[in-house]
C-alpha cells in the first residue's frame, strides 16, 4: 500500500514539476511558421512591426493577427506580385524581410512633379476612389481620384495625402464613413492611374454631382468638365 502511495506521489510531483524538465520552446520568428488570421505570437508581433515600417498599415503591434493585419498583408502581397490570399508563408514573410532589410518603403512612381507615395497613400487614395466614386465609370474613378492629387499639388489645401483627405468636410466618402470600406481592384487601379499622371479633368480641384448638391458656394466654382455624374471645377 506505501508502495502504491510513492507511486502516485512521484507521478504527481512528475507531472505538476515536467514543464521545468522540459527546455521552453523560443519564439516563433517571421518566417519560421506559416501566419494566419487568429494566430498570436512574437513573429506576429514581427510581421505587424514591418508592415507598418513598409507603408502597410497594420494597425497596433499587439501579436495578434487580426483584420487589419489580414488587409495589409493582402495589400502587400497584390503589391508584390505574391499569392493574395492574406496567409504569410515562406514566400510572403521573405518579401517583407527583404524590404525592411533593404530599407525600402514601397512606392510608386508617378509622373507628378517630385512627389512620391507610399503603399498607404495608394491605399488611402483607393479608398476615397471607392467610397466617392465606385459605380462611376472607370475614367469617373481616375477623375476623383486626379482631384485629390491636384490639391495636393495646390497651395490650397495640405501638404499630406491625408491631410488632403481628412481636410473637414473636403470629402463625403470620410465624413459618413464610406472611407473605410474595402476598395476593389478597379478603385486601386484609378488610383494608380492617377498617381502616374492620368488626369481626364484637365486640373479640377472640385468636383460633385450637380443632381444633389445643395452648396451655393461650389456653384460659384468654374465647371471644366462632366465626367458620369459628376461635374469637376477649378
Amino acid at each position: 500500500m506505501k508502495n502504491k502511495i510513492a507511486a502516485v506521489l512521484l507521478i504527481t510531483f512528475i507531472v505538476m514539476f515536467a514543464h521545468l524538465l522540459i527546455p521552453a520552446q523560443a519564439d516563433a520568428y517571421l518566417g519560421d511558421r506559416t501566419l494566419k488570421i487568429g494566430m498570436q505570437g512574437y513573429d506576429v508581433n514581427q510581421l505587424q512591426k514591418d508592415l507598418n515600417y513598409l507603408g502597410y498599415s497594420a494597425g497596433s503591434v499587439d501579436g495578434v493577427f487580426g483584420w487589419q493585419t489580414l488587409t495589409a498583408v493582402r495589400n502587400f502581397q497584390a503589391d508584390n506580385g505574391l499569392n493574395v490570399d492574406g496567409i504569410v508563408g515562406k514566400a510572403t514573410a521573405m518579401a517583407i524581410i527583404n524590404g525592411v532589410s533593404h530599407g525600402s518603403v514601397n512606392t510608386t512612381t508617378p509622373s507628378r512633379g517630385f512627389l512620391s507615395f507610399s503603399s498607404q497613400d495608394v491605399f488611402d487614395l483607393a479608398r476615397i476612389v471607392y467610397g466617392e466614386a465606385r459605380g462611376e465609370p472607370y475614367v469617373g474613378q481616375v477623375a476623383v481620384a486626379a482631384v485629390v492629387l491636384n490639391r495636393l499639388e495646390s497651395k490650397k489645401f495640405a501638404n499630406t495625402l491625408r491631410g488632403v483627405i481628412f481636410e473637414p468636410l473636403a470629402f463625403t466618402a470620410v465624413s459618413d464613413g464610406q472611407f473605410y470600406l474595402q476598395p476593389d481592384k478597379v478603385s486601386r487601379q484609378a488610383a494608380e492611374a492617377a498617381l502616374k499622371g492620368w488626369d481626364p479633368t484637365g486640373g479640377a480641384l472640385y468636383y460633385w454631382n450637380p443632381v444633389t448638391a445643395t452648396s451655393k458656394w461650389v456653384w460659384s466654382r468654374n465647371i471644366i468638365t462632366q465626367i458620369g455624374r459628376h461635374v469637376f471645377a477649378l
